[in-house]
């Protein structure tokens, strides 16, 4: 009988082998700060800033600057940063909002399809406000009702989406037993294991 079958010794290999690593880095630091500009920006012009104007628009031009950094960086940026590894298709998509309805969701190391189509759409939307705003202050466009129902309407659509996806991440907190708060502060979530998707496929 070998050493290995008896049990009396451990392969030096194995023995040598340093333990998996309990959490990976996911959010790079502009990732996190994108992150935290947008929302503290948003909420404060949406609240307390609302009819600050000054303030407001300058808050507004710092929100603006901040997306078009994110999607200069979802081309260049780090691995789960990038818009290749976390944007899905209509068919990856639908397949993972059925399996969350069904509570059978794989849990993702970046963003999962839902919550890339979240972020996407909150960019998009803080664009629209960004680009109203500043129309709006021009003389071309002063007094133009259409671009102050827009660029309201984008902003109320922002507070609906933004409630949203807090109570969305709350969720998936629990239902994954992760703090995602905290994930996006610090910027490291669990290692990946067992079903955990750790990018998106290549092809949707």
């Amino acid at each position: 009988m070998s050493p290995q079958a008896s049990g009396d010794a451990v392969p030096i290999s194995n023995a040598l082998a340093p333990p998996p690593p309990a959490r990976v880095k996911v959010w790079d630091p502009l990732v996190r700060l994108f992150h935290w500009t947008l929302a503290l920006g948003c909420i404060a012009n949406l609240t307390v800033l609302r009819e600050v104007k000054t303030v407001h628009r300058y808050v507004g031009y710092v929100v603006l600057a901040a997306v078009v950094i994110r999607l200069v960086w979802g081309f260049i940026g780090t691995r789960h940063a990038r818009f290749a590894d976390f944007a899905p298709g209509p068919r990856r998509l639908l397949a993972y909002l059925v399996a969350l309805s069904r509570g059978r969701e794989p849990r993702y190391v970046g963003h999962n399809p839902a919550g890339a189509v979240m972020m996407l759409a909150l960019m998009g939307l803080v664009m629209t406000c960004g680009v109203t705003g500043w129309m709006m202050g021009l003389d071309a466009f002063w007094g133009e009702r259409w671009l102050e129902t827009l660029h309201e309407g984008a902003a109320n659509v922002i507070l609906v989406m933004a409630i949203v996806h807090v109570l969305a991440a709350l969720v998936e907190s629990w239902r994954h037993r992760e703090n995602l708060v905290l994930s996006m502060i610090n910027g490291f979530k669990r290692a990946p294991k067992g079903s955990d998707v750790c990018h998106a496929p290549a092809a949707d």
